[in-house]
């Protein structure tokens, strides 16, 4: 079964714990370094669009996209629930267009790492940068492959009252890739249904996407601990990239 087909309906109550306020104030201290203030914004693999209502609240105009037509239904019923205006796009990123250029591109909990191919994920790049106005910022954070391979073998568990997740993870040293396998079983009324989802993340180095962000013509360029204004240590578990599209002169 494809990425977030089943797992759509039952994403935000087994990820209760992400703390997108903190993503997103990182986001707004990452721009005050910045000096700058966007009016626009797109929120890339946006899922059920946590990251895309709280940009909206705080005053910009936001374009949320996603491969997944289930995970964009989820996002479009809880913005129409929170009165949000946001507009939604089901595109996958190597695809990118926008009618009109943004501000602020944001890429949040390590959904770049779900593009598998190199070739791609150097095109979503590229897409990327055309779709930002001059001056424009690109954030996003990825897993790092010391992350990813210590994946290799775990088994976790996510439950609450009406949804059970097994999931086991494997890495891949020939393909640099770990799939996880997802056993998940959800309540409908008195009826438990079980459904199969199998998830692929790349182990990008952080050396990879600085030179895909290098050849797609970002500048700026910096690379932080999670959440933190210092680079990466040995160990780090999730990296923050922030670059800049150029000014035309």
């Amino acid at each position: 079964m494809n990425a977030y087909h089943a797992l759509a309906d039952s994403y935000d109550r087994l990820t209760n714990d992400v703390d997108y306020t903190a993503v997103v104030d990182f986001y707004r201290q990452i721009l005050e370094k910045e000096n700058l203030q966007p009016r626009t914004a797109v929120d890339l693999a946006c899922g059920t669009g946590s990251v895309a209502l709280l940009l909206a609240k705080a005053g910009m105009e936001v374009t949320a996209v996603d491969m997944s037509e289930d995970m964009l239904c989820q996002a479009n019923a809880k913005a129409m629930e929170e009165g949000v205006p946001v507009r939604f796009v089901c595109q996958r990123l190597e695809r990118l267009h926008l009618p009109r250029g943004v501000d602020l591109a944001v890429c949040a909990l390590d959904s770049l790492d779900y593009i598998t191919d190199p070739e791609d994920c150097k095109e979503a790049i590229r897409r990327v940068y055309k779709a930002l106005n001059p001056g424009a910022c690109f954030i996003f954070d990825v897993n790092t492959p010391e992350k990813l391979k210590a994946m290799d073998g775990q088994v976790f568990l996510d439950e609450d009252d009406d949804v059970y997740c097994v999931w086991r993870g494997e890495f891949d040293e020939s393909t640099n890739i770990c799939t996880y396998a997802m056993d998940l079983f959800q309540r409908r009324g008195d009826v438990w249904e079980r459904s199969l989802e199998e998830h692929q993340e790349y182990a990008y180095t952080q050396k990879q996407l600085t030179a895909y962000l290098k050849d797609a013509g970002f500048t700026g360029i910096a690379v932080y601990a999670d959440r933190q204004f210092v680079s990466p240590g040995e160990g780090e578990q999730r990296i923050y990239f922030k670059a800049r599209k150029g000014r035309v002169r």
